[in-house]
């Protein structure tokens, strides 16, 4: 336990900051020195077991970026002068960590962690923030983006998700302030849930990428609110689409990955949207035409490297690195006699990645720390 301790000791000292500023540190070593050491006191086989002191300390990456606006990139499409806006303007609630579907699961990372460790030192510091930022006139001015009318395709289909997964956190948070933000959040969750209505059935070939655009991430994010919350017109044409797009699929090209920037795996990203829709024997009978491999216990994949994490583009790899464990932890959680080994791999790819949140530039720290949670969590998961 002292081990996985100093590894996320060593993780709280990285916040959000500005190109040239170096991180919030409170007192704590940033060198290199503690790097190092951060990344040798975790071993590969240990899984991270968030505790309440831990959380404290991951809540500082969201906390120290939700309110930064610059440096901001607003990926708008812009059709006169008039649409120009400063990121605060433009995006009330979601202005901040760099990019609107950063600063949406930073707010998800703050609502899991204070759902989870109510009473956490910065839950306080968290309520103020969720209630100040997803206000109902907030929430009103996000909807209102979406409409204008080259910005339909606006956080298609990334953005759009996680969206919808923070609304599955604020869904199964028993607390009046979750009741509150559900409310506010409500008219941009509706919709989403009809954006991905009407975008699915025209989207006639699956993109099958390693970033944003990735169809097979979104769906599974999409299916758990859906299955969450009860929303079945959803479900069922998440799962119909999921299998139109991928049930012929075989023999995936896994040793093609990673790409250069990539920060999810294609073949694992199918993986986890079909565990969710097909039922056991289907999706055994599917796993072993898609990717045999994986059911050896032999099956090894080389983590990840990133040979410079200033760079917004290939510091992706250690996002990879955590959602390619959240995918094997959850084929070993649901399947444990057939992936169970799998749980093994997962933990190094954290331990790979995990520690190297110490002293990141703003272009990881601003959502690598929504990652590595979300890989946390899926590793403690019950089925």
């Amino acid at each position: 336990m002292k081990k996985k301790f100093l590894v996320i000791a060593a993780i709280a000292v990285i916040a959000c900051k500005g190109n040239d500023e170096a991180p919030v540190t409170e007192g704590m070593e940033t060198d290199s020195t503690l790097v190092d050491e951060a990344v040798a006191m975790l071993e590969p086989s240990q899984a991270v077991v968030l505790t309440v002191e831990e959380a404290n300390k991951l809540a500082k990456l969201p906390l120290n970026c939700i309110g930064v606006e610059y440096p901001n990139k607003l990926n708008q499409t812009l059709s006169g002068a008039g649409d120009i806006g400063e990121p605060k303007e433009l995006h009330p609630a979601f202005y901040g960590c760099f990019d609107w579907h950063s600063s949406v699961h930073a707010h998800w990372s703050l609502v899991s962690l204070l759902r989870k460790f109510p009473e956490m030192k910065k839950a306080e510091e968290i309520r103020e923030t969720l209630k100040n930022s997803l206000t109902a006139e907030n929430i009103r001015q996000e909807v209102k983006y979406f409409s204008r009318e080259q910005e339909g395709s606006f956080e298609r289909t990334y953005g759009w998700a996680w969206i919808l997964k923070l609304a599955e956190e604020l869904h199964t948070w028993e607390d009046p302030l979750a009741v509150e933000l559900r409310e506010n959040l409500q008219p941009l969750t509706d919709l989403m849930v009809q954006k991905f209505k009407e975008f699915l059935p025209k989207l006639n070939y699956s993109i099958r990428v390693g970033e944003h655009t990735n169809t097979a991430f979104a769906l599974a994010l999409a299916h758990d609110y859906a299955a969450t919350t009860g929303a079945e017109d959803l479900r069922l044409l998440i799962e119909k689409r999921a299998k139109d797009y991928y049930l012929n699929d075989d023999n995936c090209p896994i040793e093609w990955e990673p790409g250069g920037f990539d920060f999810l795996s294609p073949c694992l990203a199918e993986v986890d949207i079909m565990r969710r829709v097909l039922p056991k024997k289907t999706f055994n009978l599917w796993m072993k035409d898609f990717l045999p491999q994986l059911q050896s216990k032999d099956f090894a994949m080389e983590v990840a490297e990133v040979s410079d994490r200033t760079d917004g583009k290939l510091v992706h790899l250690d996002g990879l690195n955590f959602s390619r464990a959240w995918v094997f932890y959850g084929l070993a959680n649901q399947y444990p006699e057939q992936y169970g080994h799998l749980r093994t791999l997962a933990n190094e790819h954290v331990a790979y990645s995990f520690p190297n949140l110490v002293g990141d530039s703003y272009e990881g720290g601003h959502w690598l720390g929504s990652f590595a949670l979300y890989a946390i969590q899926e590793s403690n998961k019950k089925m």
